[in-house]
């Protein structure tokens, strides 16, 4: 329950549904889902973990607003640490994880439609996921997948863009290639060129942040 709880609330968070700088209480949300209190209350300490809200004792939670300046700090740490995962992966890319990856190319081609939106924000998650895996480096991986869960909304808000999700996928697939040749320099490359994109799209797309 805790489970269901946590999944469903993150997802609204990171579709803004639950409106950043929001208030959320306890009983209302748990009316929302349909659960008891407890495995709510347990959802968000696990999101406050993830930096998704702040719990005010006997004042509520927040959902934590949109900070551009902390995205532009986000996106320069996974410019240098995703950027090095990538020329690892590269180096040390089995057959499996190459096909992993052309798995998760394939079916991030059939999603950039408006209404996939959110299928191709878990394609996006799941690919940078197994390529810090690819690197052979748990400490990386560690580092990279808090990176991954703070930009997250800020992607979804991104990806209000066709242009940009289309780019996401072409952008995977020049990644994927490089690595599949063993070319460490150009997956590095190409991985900072998409986290450089990724950056332009927000800021040239409205939504609510400060």
């Amino acid at each position: 329950m805790q489970e269901q709880a946590y999944r469903a609330i993150r997802s609204r968070i990171i579709r803004c549904l639950y409106r950043p700088g929001g208030r959320l209480i306890e009983a209302e949300v748990a009316a929302q889902l349909g659960l008891g209190r407890t495995p709510v209350r347990q959802a968000f300490d696990r999101l406050r973990l993830e930096q998704l809200v702040t719990i005010h004792p006997r004042h509520g939670v927040e959902v934590r607003g949109l900070d551009t300046a902390e995205l532009l700090d986000v996106v320069e740490a996974r410019l240098i640490n995703e950027g090095h995962a990538a020329r690892l992966a590269a180096a040390r890319a089995t057959p499996a994880d190459l096909a992993a990856l052309e798995d998760i190319l394939l079916r991030s081609t059939a999603a950039t439609g408006p209404e996939h939106t959110e299928t191709l924000m878990l394609l996006e998650q799941e690919f940078h996921g197994r390529l810090a895996e690819m690197a052979g480096n748990p400490v990386l991986a560690g580092i990279l997948r808090n990176l991954q869960d703070r930009s997250i909304r800020f992607w979804f808000i991104a990806a209000g863009q066709q242009s940009h999700r289309r780019a996401v996928v072409a952008q995977h697939a020049d990644i994927v290639g490089a690595i599949a040749a063993g070319d460490g320099e150009a997956a590095e490359a190409m991985m900072r060129h998409h986290i450089e994109d990724f950056r332009h799209s927000l800021l040239r797309q409205p939504g609510p942040r400060r």
